[in-house]
């Protein structure tokens, strides 16, 4: 490896909005690590956890959580969302204001963001990372007013990456290709999976169930899923998305439960199943498109980009969606008849783009 590659120290925070923020980090960190990079992680609650059990020997710190409140109801999800916006500017001005008092103690040599506002620098590289440069509403104007507002916090940052493809085959759609782009330099990575495509021959689960996403929907889909198990024969393999939680979990006969598994142990679980049903979070629609898997996408409730991501996958028969209050029995064997089109694309792009990066630092 050439010298001038080495010890670069590299500031990593993302999001903790759920868990997939940190989930699509987790490949950014090990590329990072290959090229002998020094790796800080600043995350917070549950995401931290996660990261820790994936990279023990890494240095950690502490970041302030968002602490947004989710809506039982899915009619009034946006109006409570609303409601914490002061929430999070603030909790966005806290942790601006955390980094600042960092960065006078510590040196970096780049600052990676994903989807946390507050995280920049003038005086070190950073780089935001978002699939959503379009936040959709249910109305075209508050898009707009949302977008240019988004926009002002993106243009704090040296540079944008986004981790899906330029091309008209892409995975977001009007998400990650708005009208308007952000007027920084912007880079479409392709997409950020942790996971490698192998040739199965035989699956050992009928469908991998993964309870993902905040509270208190995470909660509710975890209660549809256990209704759906309590009457199959199917063998299934669920995670639970706690990795915070050390409770042992009662294994029913044909199902095995996790409150969480490794990277490995995860990777190992989707190939060994034929089908993934999980919310429509935008890391587990990275990871079965670089696996070609056969998915089943819900939307959580209430939550308009991922209603718009399942409409755009469906539409090319990447996927297969249906409502999180609609009959799962129904739907499951609706997915058996389903034409999926599963695309070939390059799902380690991004690789490319860390080594760039680097190598001009």
């Amino acid at each position: 490896m050439n010298n001038h590659l080495k010890f670069k120290k590299i500031l990593i925070a993302p999001l903790d909005w759920g868990l997939g923020h940190a989930t699509r980090c987790i490949p950014l960190i090990y590329e990072f690590l290959s090229f002998n990079c020094e790796v800080t992680i600043a995350a917070a609650g549950p995401s931290l956890t996660l990261l820790k059990v994936e990279f023990p020997k890494l240095k950690f710190l502490n970041l302030n959580t968002y602490n947004i409140i989710y809506s039982k109801n899915k009619r009034w999800m946006a109006f409570k969302v609303a409601l914490q916006i002061p929430k999070i500017l603030k909790a966005i001005q806290i942790e601006h204001t955390w980094l600042k008092k960092l960065l006078k103690q510590q040196h970096f040599d780049a600052i990676f963001s994903d989807n946390r506002y507050g995280f920049y620098s003038k005086n070190v590289y950073s780089v935001f990372i978002s699939h959503q440069l379009q936040i959709k509403t249910a109305f075209y104007f508050t898009d707009t007013i949302i977008r240019w507002l988004t926009y002002k916090r993106i243009y704090k940052f040296h540079e944008c990456w986004v981790p899906d493809f330029e091309s008209k085959q892409n995975l977001a759609g009007l998400l990650s290709h708005p009208a308007t782009l952000p007027n920084i330099p912007l880079k479409y990575i392709g997409t950020m999976s942790r996971f490698k495509k192998v040739q199965q021959e035989k699956f050992w689960f009928k469908y991998l169930i993964i309870v993902s996403g905040p509270e208190p929907q995470r909660s509710l889909f975890e209660k549809k899923i256990f209704e759906f198990i309590s009457e199959t024969k199917e063998q299934c393999l669920i995670v639970l998305g706690k990795p915070s939680d050390q409770n042992n979990l009662i294994q029913l006969p044909y199902c095995k439960i996790f409150n969480h598994l490794s990277s490995l142990e995860l990777e190992k679980a989707f190939q060994e199943s034929e089908f993934i049903i999980s919310h429509c979070g935008y890391t587990t629609v990275m990871d079965v498109i670089a696996l070609k898997k056969k998915s089943i996408l819900i939307p959580t409730p209430g939550q308009t980009e991922q209603e718009y991501l399942a409409r755009h996958l469906v539409k090319q028969n990447w996927c297969y969606t249906f409502f999180q209050d609609e009959d799962f029995d129904i739907h499951l064997k609706k997915a058996e008849t389903f034409k999926y089109i599963l695309p070939d694309m390059n799902a380690y792009q991004y690789k490319k783009y860390i080594q760039e990066f680097i190598e001009t630092l």
